[in-house]
C-alpha cells in the first residue's frame, strides 16, 4: 500500500511490481498516468507531466483535463471495478486521445488502482474528418452525375408511331447500361442498346462516349453495320486498356417502309420481336467493341414491323440474374414472361427477375419496349 506520509513522488516503488515498471512508462512517448481507487493521481510519465504540468500529481484525475467534475463514463472506476481493460476516446484542449485503462494488482493480486495510457490520435481523426468530408462532396457530384445520365435518356412517350417505354437501374450510383432512339432523317429512326463492362463511374463515362458518338455517326451513316464499324474504328482512337469494351445492339427503323434494319456487336442479349400470334429473338452475332480487334466488319438483318408488334431490348443485368441454385434468369425467363404477361410487360420481368435473384441486384439493368403503334 501507498505510504500516506511520504510524497507523492516517492510512492514510485508503489507501481515497480507486477508488469508495471516505473522505467518503462517514463520513456514512453504516450501520456501515462496512474491514479488510485479516490481517482487520484498518483505517478504521471515525463511526457504527460511536460504537457500537463508537473503539478498534476495528486490532483483528482479529471482536474488534470480542466473539468469540474469527474467524467460521465470513468474507465478508471470501471478498470479498478471489474479487473478489465477499458478503452475510450477524450478530447483534451481541442486534440483527440484514444484512452487505455488497465488495472494495476500487488503482490496478493488486489486491485489497487489503474494505468492509463493516452496516444494522441488527432492526425487519424482529422484525416477522417477529411475522408469524411471529402466522400460528402464526391456522393453529391455522383448524385448530380446520376440526375444527368438520367435526364439525357429519351422520354417516354411516342415518337412518329413507335410508342416507347423502359426501366432502367444501376447497380451503384452510376450505369453502364445505355439506350438511345433518335431520328436519323425524315424516314429514319435509329435505337440502341448497349452494355458497358463493369459499372460505376467509368462505365457510365463509357455510355457519355457511346452516347455522343452514335449521335455523331447518324448523320454520316445510315446503315447499322456500317454505323458499328465506325464506332469501333472511334473507340479504338481512344487507346483504352483491353478490359475496356462494350456491347451494343443498334437497328434502324424506316417508317415508310415499316422495316427494321438491324445490327449487332457481341450484344448477346438478343431483342425480342413479339406480338399476339408469335415471338421471335432477333438474333444476329457480332464481335464486341473492343481493343482487341483491328477493323471489324459487322452483319445486319431486316426485318418487317406491323401494326401491334413489339420489340423488347434488355441487358444481360436480367439474364444474368442467378437464385440461391445459382440458376440465372436467362433469356428463356424472358421469354416466358412474354408469353405469360405481355400487357404490362417491363414490371412484370422486372418483378419476375427480382423475385428470382431474392432482391439481390450485383449488375445494372435497362429494359426497353419498343410498340409499333401505327
Amino acid at each position: 500500500m501507498i505510504d500516506e506520509k511520504r510524497p507523492i513522488e516517492s510512492n514510485v516503488d508503489y507501481i515497480q511490481y507486477g508488469i508495471l515498471n516505473y522505467h518503462v512508462l517514463e520513456g514512453m512517448a504516450d501520456w501515462v498516468r496512474v491514479v488510485d481507487k479516490n481517482g487520484k493521481i498518483i505517478f504521471a510519465n515525463t511526457a504527460m507531466k511536460r504537457a500537463m504540468g508537473d503539478d498534476i500529481v495528486g490532483q483528482p484525475c479529471y482536474k488534470s483535463h480542466n473539468r469540474d467534475q469527474k467524467c460521465s463514463f470513468c474507465i478508471t472506476s470501471k478498470s479498478i471495478a471489474t479487473g478489465e481493460i477499458v478503452q475510450k476516446e477524450e478530447i483534451i484542449n481541442g486534440q483527440y486521445f484514444s484512452v487505455k485503462s488497465s488495472p494495476v494488482t500487488d503482490n496478493e493480486g488486489n486491485i489497487t488502482a489503474a494505468v492509463e495510457v493516452f496516444r494522441n490520435v488527432t492526425r487519424e481523426r482529422k484525416l477522417e474528418q477529411e475522408l469524411i468530408e471529402r466522400n460528402k462532396k464526391i456522393s453529391k457530384d455522383l448524385h448530380f452525375a446520376r440526375r444527368i445520365q438520367e435526364k439525357i435518356l429519351p422520354k417516354v412517350g411516342v415518337i412518329e408511331n413507335l410508342k416507347i417505354d423502359y426501366i432502367y437501374q444501376a447497380s451503384e450510383m452510376l450505369s453502364g447500361d445505355m439506350f438511345d432512339i433518335f431520328y436519323i432523317d425524315e424516314a429514319n429512326i435509329g435505337i440502341y442498346i448497349c452494355d458497358v463492362a463493369g459499372h460505376g463511374i467509368a462505365a457510365s463515362m463509357m455510355t457519355m462516349f457511346i452516347k455522343q458518338t452514335m449521335r455523331s455517326i447518324k448523320d454520316e451513316v445510315l446503315n447499322p453495320a456500317l454505323a458499328l464499324g465506325e464506332l469501333h474504328k472511334r473507340f479504338g482512337s481512344l487507346d483504352l486498356e483491353a478490359d475496356k469494351y462494350f456491347t451494343i445492339f443498334y437497328g434502324v427503323y424506316n417508317k415508310v417502309t415499316h422495316t427494321l434494319t438491324y445490327s449487332n456487336a457481341g450484344h448477346n442479349c438478343y431483342p425480342i420481336r413479339f406480338n399476339s400470334q408469335e415471338v421471335e429473338p432477333l438474333k444476329i452475332k457480332g464481335y464486341p467493341i473492343t481493343m482487341l480487334f483491328g477493323e471489324i466488319e459487322y452483319k445486319e438483318k431486316e426485318v418487317k414491323l406491323h401494326r401491334g408488334d413489339k420489340i423488347l431490348l434488355y441487358t444481360d443485368g436480367i439474364t444474368e440474374a442467378r437464385d440461391h441454385n445459382d440458376v440465372q434468369f436467362g433469356i428463356e425467363g424472358v421469354l416466358n414472361t412474354i408469353k405469360k404477361y405481355p400487357d404490362n410487360l417491363l414490371k412484370e420481368i422486372e418483378d419476375k427477375f427480382i423475385i428470382h435473384s431474392w432482391g439481390e441486384q450485383d449488375d445494372d439493368y435497362a429494359l426497353v419496349l419498343v410498340d409499333v403503334v401505327d
